[in-house]
């Protein structure tokens, strides 16, 4: 394997910022506080294919076994008054990430107005830190229905243990990305909140319009470098609206975490779609447990979890964890056919799919991290070509070097 030759320039920035500090500190400006942060992460997948050729070419330019999977270059400041804001820019993906300012008022500053690009209020696992990662693919229940940053303003307020927050969003600031205007709504609580000991429970609702009035739902087997998608609702016309209701919840206890999120999507459609298959729906949960090998345990803030620090020597943070992941974008069925007659798919047919990723994580010092993954997947979706359901059910390896400061 030969990885991206930008790497060893990483390594290079990376060991080069401050070991005492997550963040490289720029300096002060005019009571304002400016930080550099950094996430370079580059990844290697090995194929045990079985239908479908998980290494062919995607068709995007990239490899589909190896590849700096992400460059990210963030400046942050934190100025007098409760505001703050970040510039965050990908070089390997080539778009924009949070670009906002905000607002922090109230008493304790617990309320905050923020405007520009941010993530959107629904998913515990999108809205948790990238860097910390519990698994190298986030859950495919995230990735098919989860929805990111976009250009937009929210509100949110907060408690000691809840935390309530409302967005109005648009398109993703980066031309050609996702688009649609909607609006999205969390909502969390904490009824245990202790040190090493804690419940959460959220609830989520988004919905936006469909661009161009089409629609599209697919999933990779929980590898973000995998040529091709096992599973696809395929391009559906006459789309008018999309929404997703989402339910979390989270359990730490020490050095164990369990979390676990259900999704229920449905695109709404008009005209002659709606007549002849109706509104479509889809679905996906997963469930995952993560353990800290030498006992250390989470933190908790804003209705996320935050992961221990590594500590100074070379033992490090270990992580040991193991996910169950499965999506659903069978909306239809099969007609009976009359005798010696091809059956005919009536809805949508885009697959079911489900997964098992055991990891292991190292946090190396401060600012490298090293995950390997095996994940093993059992898909099945429908063929019009073979006239019957066509099972499909790959194991991939997959390895991650991580820089970060």
């Amino acid at each position: 394997m030969s990885l991206p030759r930008t790497l060893p320039l990483a390594l290079l920035a990376a060991l080069a910022a401050p070991a005492a500090h997550a963040e490289f500190e720029i300096g002060d400006f005019g009571g304002t506080s400016v930080s550099f942060e950094g996430l370079l992460q580059a990844d290697y997948d090995h194929y045990d294919s079985d239908v479908a050729d998980l290494d062919g070419d995607p068709g995007d330019g990239r490899d589909s076994d190896q590849e700096m999977r992400r460059a990210e270059l963030v400046l942050k400041g934190k100025g007098p008054g409760g505001f703050d804001w970040v510039v965050g820019y990908d070089a390997k993906a080539d778009k924009w990430l949070d670009v906002n300012g905000r607002l922090r008022f109230g008493a304790d500053r617990a309320q905050f107005l923020q405007v520009g690009q941010y993530k959107q209020p629904n998913s515990l696992e999108e809205l948790s830190s990238t860097k910390n990662n519990d698994f190298i693919a986030k859950a495919m229940t995230t990735n098919t229905f989860g929805v990111s940053r976009r250009l937009g303003a929210a509100y949110g307020i907060a408690g000691g243990d809840w935390t309530a927050t409302a967005s109005w969003f648009g398109r993703e600031l980066t031309s050609g990305l996702a688009e649609g205007n909607g609006y999205g709504v969390r909502g969390t609580w904490a009824p245990l909140n202790d040190d090493g000991r804690i419940v959460h429970l959220g609830l989520s609702y988004v919905d936006f319009d469909t661009p161009d009035d089409s629609a599209r739902l697919r999933t990779r087997p929980n590898a973000d470098l995998a040529g091709v998608r096992l599973i696809d609702t395929g391009t559906l016309l006459d789309a008018d609206r999309q929404s997703t209701l989402g339910v979390e919840a989270m359990w730490v206890n020490g050095p164990v975490k369990l979390q676990g999120e259900y999704m229920r999507a449905g695109i709404d459609r008009i005209g002659t779609a709606a007549q002849a298959s109706g509104d479509f729906s889809g679905n996906g949960w997963y469930v995952s447990g993560l353990w800290n090998v030498a006992g250390e345990t989470w933190g908790y803030k804003g209705g996320v979890p935050t992961t221990p620090k590594a500590d100074g020597g070379n033992r490090g943070l270990w992580q040991v964890g193991l996910r169950y992941d499965r999506v659903d974008l069978d909306d239809g069925r099969l007609s009976a056919p009359a005798p010696g007659e091809v059956p005919v798919a009536e809805g949508v047919l885009g697959g079911e799919m489900d997964a098992w990723t055991v990891g292991v994580n190292w946090y190396w010092r401060d600012h490298v991290k090293l995950a390997l993954n095996y994940v093993d997947v059992s898909s099945t979706r429908y063929s019009s070509a073979a006239g019957a359901f066509v099972d499909d059910d790959p194991s991939i390896v997959e390895a991650r070097v991580q820089l970060h400061w």
